[in-house]
C-alpha cells in the first residue's frame, strides 16, 4: 500500500543473524520511514526483531553517517577528518598502497574485513576479486566467528545441509544449545512456540538463564566450555536406556566405538562435578531425548566460543546419529549455508592471484600490526564490513596497533565507529537498503534477492562499486572488474543447479523466495534426501578429515580442563539492542553500558551487594561496569552483552579487552569469547 507521499519496497534484512528475514521498507521523500517483516519469505512469516523495526531509520539517516570521503587531520583516534572528493581518496590511496608494495611488496597489504553485511556481494566478491589481483596478504576470517561450528559440522556430516528449522514445529523435543535464540534466532522460538502448543518440550542449555529459558521445561546451566562433558554424559545415559539404534549405526556412523570409549569416562555422576549439572538433570534430559520423535536440536555461536568448542559441537551434533533421529522431521538445525549452490571461487576470483600469498588468522592481526612479528609486515590496511576496536579480542592490544602512524589505514564503513577514527582515508559505504545484493542465510534455506529501496545517501557506494573503482584506479584492466552486480549474483551461485530450477540468482523476483529443496519439492533433510558428504559417505564422529587440518588431537572430541588464575568465568551473550556492534546510532553513550550479571553467591563472596558499579579486570584489561546481581547467571559465571561501543564505557575500555586473542578453541583456531576468566572488585 503507498500513498502520493510514502511507498512501500520489498527488501531483505543483511544484519549478522540466521533468520534473514524479508521485510516491507516505507520510503518516503528519499528516506527510510518504517520497517516491517513481510511474508515474502514464509519462514519468518511477516515479523522481525524490534532492534531492525525500531532503529533502522537511524542506521540510514543518523547523525553518525558517514556521507562522504574524508582524509584525517588529526591525530589517530581524535576524530578530526576533512571532507575530500572521491578522485582525491582514491588517488590517495592508490599513491599511498602503491608506495607500500614499492618498498615492502604486496603481501604488506591486508585486508581486515569481517561480517557486516551478510549479502553476498557486499560481504566478499569484488573485493577480494581486488586484493587477489593486488597481491595481499590473505586473512583467514571465519576464526572470529563462526568456524568452529562450521569445521565441527563438516568435519561430522560434510557439506550437506542440517534440517531446517520449521522442523521445529512439529518437534516432540527441541534442545536450544548455546543460543540466545530470543534475540538472535527469532523465528525458531516462533516455531518451538507452535510445537509446545502441541505438547512438544524445549530444554535449553546455557550458563545464563536468558529469555527462552523461562518457558523451558528444562534449563540446563553447564559451567563454560563444559558441554562437552554433558553431551558424553547424554550419550552415556542414552546407551544405558538401550536408545541406540544399533543398525543405524553400523549402517551409516563411523567412529562409533572410538567416540563411546571417550564418552564412558564421563558417567552422568562424573558429569554433574565437571559441569556443574546435577546428575539428575541430565538422566532426565537423557529420557526425554530418548522418547522423543521428532528430536530436533539448534545449537548456536554461544557453544563454539570456548577452549572445548569444537569438541562441544562435535557431541551434541553427534546425539541424534545414536538415536537413529536424522530423518526429514528430526535432525539437526546447523549447516544450512550447504544448502545453497554457491560458486565461490567464480565469485572471488583467487585465479587472480599471479602467486600464492599467505594467509593471516584474524585473531593474530592485533598482534602483527603491534609488534611487526612477520615479514613483510603489515604496512597497508583495509578495513571493511568490520568494527575491529570493538569486536577483537584484547580489544587493547588493538587500540595500540591502530594507533600507528606508520601503517597506510583505509576504511570503508556506514557509520563513524571508534576504528574508523584511526583511518587515514574513510570511504562511505551504503547500507544494505541502498544496493542490490543476494542473500542466502546460515540459518535457513532460502534464497533471497533485494534491490535499492532509496538511492546511495550522500556520496556513499555500494561495496562492490567502491572496488570497482579502486580496482580502476589501480590500473587493472580485466574484465571480472567491470562486472556488475546482476552478473556478480550469477557469479555467486550456480544458475543451472537444480536447487535453483531453472532460475539465474540475479531473476529472483525481489518480494519473493526461493527454497532450495529436493526435486520432489520437499524440504532438505539428512538421510531423507541428502546424505552426509563426508569422506566415507557416514556420520563421521572419528574424523580423519579434522585431523589431517587441526592435528591428530582433533580427531575425536575430548575436554581440556579450564586453566585460570581468576576465579569468575565470562560469557558475551548477544543483546536485543544491537546485532554484534551494529544499529547503536552514533555509538552510544555511558548511561547504555551493559551491566555485568553477577549470581548472589558471588557477590556476597566478594561483598558486593548493594555496589552500583564493578570493576572486571584480568591481565589484559579492565571494565567498569553497572551491576546486576541476578540467580539468572550460574555461579561462578559472570555475564555482560556484546557489541558495546567503546563510548559507552567509563573508561574506555568494553568486555572484548578481557578475551584473549591468543587463546583459541580446541578446532579451527577459534576465538574463546565465552571462556574468559576473570576477577570482580568494587569500582
Amino acid at each position: 500500500m503507498s500513498t502520493a507521499a510514502s511507498i512501500e519496497r520489498p527488501s531483505v534484512c543483511t544484519l549478522d543473524c540466521p533468520d534473514t528475514c524479508s521485510i516491507t521498507v516505507t520510503v518516503a521523500e528519499g528516506r527510510v520511514t518504517k520497517v516491517r517483516g513481510s511474508h515474502a519469505l514464509p519462514y519468518t512469516e511477516g515479523v522481525i526483531c524490534n532492534k531492525v523495526a525500531h532503529h533502522t531509520g537511524e542506521f540510514v539517516h543518523g547523525s553518525g553517517r558517514l556521507l562522504y570521503p574524508l582524509k584525517r587531520t588529526g591525530p589517530r583516534g581524535s576524530g578530526q577528518f576533512a571532507r575530500i572528493s572521491w578522485a582525491e581518496a582514491l588517488d590517495t590511496v592508490y599513491e599511498r598502497v602503491s608506495a607500500v608494495i614499492k618498498r615492502w611488496g604486496s603481501e604488506a597489504v591486508l585486508p581486515l574485513n569481517y561480517a557486516g553485511p551478510h549479502g553476498m556481494l557486499a560481504y566478499e566478491s569484488m573485493s577480494l576479486r581486488f586484493f587477489h589481483k593486488l597481491g595481499a596478504s590473505q586473512l583467514y576470517r571465519r576464526s572470529l566467528c563462526g568456524a568452529v561450528r562450521a569445521e565441527a559440522w563438516a568435519g561430522t556430516y560434510g557439506s550437506s545441509p542440517g534440517i531446517g528449522p520449521e522442523a521445529a514445529g512439529e518437534a516432540k523435543l527441541t534442545i536450544v544449545w548455546g543460543n540466545n535464540a530470543t534475540v538472535a534466532n527469532l523465528h525458531l522460538v516462533r516455531k518451538i512456540g507452535q510445537a509446545r502448543r502441541k505438547g512438544g518440550r524445549m530444554v535449553v542449555i546455557d550458563p545464563l538463564r536468558i529469555k527462552i529459558a523461562e518457558q523451558a521445561d528444562m534449563h540446563v546451566a553447564p559451567l563454560p566450555s563444559t558441554d562437552v562433558v554433558l553431551g558424553f554424559a547424554l550419550a552415556v545415559e542414552l546407551e544405558e536406556l538401550g536408545a541406540h539404534d544399533k543398525r543405524f549405526i553400523a549402517e551409516h556412523v563411523l567412529g562409533y566405538d572410538e567416540f563411546m570409549a571417550e564418552a564412558r569416562r564421563w558417567p552422568a555422576d562424573k558429569a554433574a562435578t565437571t559441569c556443574g549439572v546435577p546428575a539428575q538433570d541430565i538422566r532426565m534430559l537423557a529420557r526425554w531425548m530418548a522418547e522423543a520423535d521428532p528430536l530436533v536440536i539448534a545449537p548456536a555461536n554461544g557453544l563454539e566460543r570456548g577452549r572445548n568448542g569444537g569438541s562441544g559441537v562435535r557431541v551434541a551434533i553427534a546425539l541424534p546419529a545414536l538415536l537413529g533421529k536424522l530423518n526429514g522431521r528430526s535432525g539437526v538445525v546447523l549447516g544450512a549455508g550447504n544448502a545453497f549452490p554457491k560458486t565461490t571461487a567464480k565469485l572471488q576470483r583467487p585465479d587472480l592471484m599471479t602467486k600464492p600469498t599467505r594467509t593471516i588468522n584474524i585473531l593474530d592481526v592485533g598482534r602483527h600490526l603491534e609488534r611487526d612479528d612477520i615479514d613483510p609486515p603489515v604496512r597497508a590496511l583495509f578495513i571493511y564490513n568490520h568494527n575491529p576496536l570493538v569486536v577483537h579480542p584484547d580489544q587493547n592490544r588493538m587500540k595500540r596497533a591502530l594507533a600507528r602512524e606508520d601503517i597506510f589505514s583505509i576504511g570503508i564503513e556506514i557509520a563513524m565507529t571508534e576504528s574508523m577514527q584511526h583511518c587515514d582515508i574513510v570511504l562511505p559505504a551504503a547500507t544494505h537498503l541502498e544496493c542490490d545484493d543476494l542473500y542466502s542465510s546460515y540459518g535457513h534455506h532460502w534464497l533471497q534477492r533485494a534491490e535499492p529501496v532509496i538511492p546511495p545517501v550522500g556520496e556513499t557506494l555500494p561495496n562492490t562499486e567502491i572496488f570497482r573503482r579502486l580496482a580502476a584506479r589501480f590500473g587493472f584492466t580485466d574484465d571480472c572488474f567491470k562486472t556488475d552486480d546482476r552478473q556478480l549474483m550469477d557469479d555467486a551461485v550456480d544458475p543451472h543447479h537444480p536447487r535453483m530450477r531453472g532460475v539465474r540468482p540475479s531473476q529472483i523476483p525481489v518480494g519473493t523466495a526461493m527454497r532450495m529443496e529436493a526435486p520432489d519439492g520437499r524440504a532438505l533433510a539428512l538421510f531423507d534426501n541428502v546424505m552426509p558428504a563426508t569422506p566415507s559417505g557416514k556420520v563421521e564422529l572419528a574424523s580423519d578429515a579434522l585431523a589431517s587440518r587441526w592435528g591428530q588431537p582433533a580427531r575425536l572430541p575430548s575436554f581440556r580442563p579450564r586453566v585460570s588464575k581468576y576465579p569468575l568465568s565470562l560469557i558475551s551473550p548477544a543483546s536485543d539492542k544491537r546485532i554484534s556492534s551494529t544499529l547503536f546510532g552514533a555509538g552510544g553513550a555511558p548511561g547504555d553500558t551493559p551491566p555485568l550479571l553477577m549470581h548472589p553467591t558471588d557477590a556476597k563472596a566478594r561483598r558486593l551487594e548493594g555496589v552500583s558499579a564493578v570493576r572486571v579486570w584480568n591481565d589484559l584489561g579492565s571494565v567498569v561496569l553497572p551491576l546486576e546481581i541476578t540467580d539468572a547467571i550460574r555461579p561462578g559465571v559472570v555475564a555482560s552483552e556484546k557489541g558495546a561501543w567503546l563510548s559507552t564505557s567509563r573508561n574506555g575500555q568494553t568486555i572484548s579487552a578481557l578475551v584473549s586473542a591468543d587463546d583459541r578453541a580446541d578446532l579451527a583456531e577459534g576465538a574463546c569469547y565465552n571462556d574468559t576468566g576473570v576477577e570482580v572488585g568494587r569500582a
